[in-house]
Parts: structure tokens; C-alpha cells; sequence
């Protein structure tokens, strides 16, 4: 049987040979804004990257100095997205990051606000640190908000109260915990909403949920951390099923493929590598690919590096990479 190891050199041998592999993008099929923080807001609610990498950003603390330290252009933040509407000029968070403070500058540059921190929500999909541990930057020691909802699943909630310093940001009503519940959507205003759905993941702490955002005209499905799809499929969901109802699908690509980690078990940080997800939507058609951008990319993943060999791979599929800053409008 083939190993998902040779599917990915497969990929790369086929591009390193100049052979297109026959999966063109449909590049009209997703209503993707690109640009610079703060260019052209649109009339309507939309979404905005704020992060593409792993939990400890690119690069990350541990990295030997070198190059990429000089190239902050290549630098990237913590997995992340803001939701705006101008209409009613309220704006959320998906997860808070280690990057909180980059974070939040960013969504001000795209859609100004005379409050601080002018969050209207906060939506956590899990318990691990790249997603909520920005919560802290809205305690006493920084910003000391005041009564920010933070909506989180029953775990999650219960992990926030119990627990120091989070139970310090409840107590002195830096933030007010709203409950998630799967599959129940909340509502964001008359035509905007966001929708909870369970995945497998490592739930030590929290369960673990992924977002679907549903606009007048467009949705978007946020899965930043997942184990592998096929888990997933034993509980009965397929993440084509979910691809095929949203126009924009934002997927777990933490890592590109097996032994990306010398000396450590891969299967102790299940993930679905994009080279797996690559083969597996490699029979949906070209308009459902086109969908799907990946990020949450770990430092060793060598598609951040838009010219490798491994992020010609996910384009020549007909996929994408998430880049910061991009929109989508909902």
C-alpha cells in the first residue's frame, strides 16, 4: 500500500518534471479580498486573516538566528480571524493568540474603532495556547477591558473559571463568559452568524470546535486544529460534506507531511497533512478545491514559503494557502 509519503513526493516529482497535475482552481468560485490592512472595507460583513501560523507563530522562539529573522515579511502571526460589520462597526475574534496584541492592531488598521479594544465577542475553539492565551492582554496588567464577551463550549468555560490567571479575568469582569453549544449558531446580527461544530482533537484541557460564519450571500468554515479527517469520519462527518456547504473553507495544514519532525512521533501531534488532504479533495471538482485555503502552518511546514516545491504543490491542486490580510465577504 502506498504511503501518504509517497503521495507527497509524488506531487513534488510531478512538479519538479513540469507536469501539471490536471487540478486548475477556479479562481472565480470564492469571494476573496486581497491586500493590505485597511484597503477598500467592504460595505457588507466580512472576514479578515490575522494569522496563518502555528500556535507559536513564524518564526517561532527557539529559531537559531539567522536569515529569516531579517525577512519579516516572511514572519507570520498565530492563526486567526477577525469578523467585521461595518454596519453596525461591531468586530470579533476568532481564538485569542499569543499574538493578540499584533492582532487587534491589524483589525483596527482594517476597520477603525473609537474603543479600546472595540471587541464586541471573542470565539475560542479550544485549550491550547495559540488560542486563547491572548485573553490575558485584556486583564489589569494591559488593556483591563471591561465585560468583553467570550463565548466558549461547556469545557472550555469551565476551564476559564477554574483555572489561574483566566478565573482573575471573570472575577474582575474583564470578560463575561457566553456558552457554545455544537451546532447551535449565535447570532451576530440580523443576517450574520456563527455556528460551533465539534472535531476530534487532543482535548486534554477543552473540547475542541471549529466555526462556520454565515453571511446574507457567503459562509466560511474556520477548522484551524483537527487529528486526522479519517477520525473525523468514524463520528459520522465527512469534511467534503462541510466544504460543499461553505464558499470559503480555512483548513488544519499544520504540517505538509510525514517526518517533518526529525526525532519526535508524529503521531503524538495527529494533524492532517496537507499532502493527505491534497490526495483525499483531489476527486472533488475544481470549484470545491478551489475552496479550501490551509493555514496553521507549523515552523518546520516548508509551504510558508510561498516559492517552495510544497506551496507550488497545494496551487497546482487547486487549493490554496491563507494569506494575512485576505477577506472574504459575507
Amino acid at each position: 500500500m502506498r504511503t501518504l509519503r509517497h503521495f507527497a513526493s509524488l506531487l513534488l516529482a510531478l512538479l519538479a518534471a513540469g507536469v501539471s497535475l490536471g487540478l486548475v482552481a477556479d479562481s472565480e468560485a470564492a469571494p476573496i479580498r486581497r491586500g493590505a490592512e485597511g484597503s477598500g472595507v467592504p460595505n457588507g460583513p466580512f472576514t479578515i486573516v490575522l494569522g496563518v501560523a502555528q500556535d507559536g507563530g513564524y518564526p517561532q522562539a527557539g529559531t537559531p538566528p539567522g536569515p529569516i529573522w531579517e525577512q519579516t515579511d516572511r514572519h507570520r502571526l498565530v492563526a486567526s480571524l477577525g469578523v467585521v460589520d461595518p454596519r453596525s462597526g461591531k468586530r470579533w475574534l476568532v481564538d485569542a493568540t499569543p499574538d493578540f496584541r499584533a492582532q487587534l492592531q491589524r483589525l483596527d488598521r482594517a476597520a477603525p474603532t473609537d474603543s479600546v479594544p472595540g471587541l464586541d465577542g471573542i470565539f475560542l475553539t479550544h485549550g491550547h495556547m495559540g488560542h486563547y492565551s491572548g485573553l490575558l492582554h485584556l486583564g489589569r496588567e494591559v488593556i483591563s477591558a471591561h465585560g468583553v464577551p467570550v463565548w466558549a463550549m461547556p469545557r472550555m468555560e469551565r476551564f476559564l473559571k477554574e483555572n489561574a490567571p483566566w478565573e482573575q479575568l471573570v472575577s474582575l469582569d474583564n470578560i463575561r463568559l457566553q456558552p457554545l453549544r455544537d451546532g447551535v449558531a449565535v447570532a451576530l446580527g440580523d443576517d450574520l452568524s456563527i455556528t460551533p461544530i465539534s472535531v476530534p482533537h487532543r482535548d486534554e484541557y477543552t473540547e475542541t470546535v471549529g466555526f462556520v460564519l454565515r453571511g446574507s450571500t457567503h459562509s466560511v468554515l474556520f477548522i484551524p486544529d483537527i487529528d486526522k479527517w479519517e477520525r473525523w469520519d468514524t463520528l459520522g462527518t465527512h469534511i467534503e460534506t462541510w466544504i460543499a456547504q461553505v464558499d470559503v473553507a480555512y483548513l488544519d495544514g499544520t504540517f505538509f507531511a510525514e517526518g517533518e519532525i526529525p526525532g519526535r512521533a508524529m503521531s503524538e501531534i495527529p494533524h492532517p497533512f496537507i499532502a493527505e488532504s491534497l490526495f483525499r479533495f483531489a476527486a472533488l471538482p475544481a470549484s470545491e478545491r478551489s475552496k479550501v485555503r490551509f493555514l496553521h502552518l507549523n515552523r518546520s511546514n516548508p509551504a510558508l514559503d510561498p516559492e517552495s516545491a510544497q506551496a507550488d504543490a497545494v496551487r497546482e491542486a487547486g487549493c490554496r494557502l491563507a494569506e494575512e490580510g485576505e477577506r472574504v465577504a459575507l
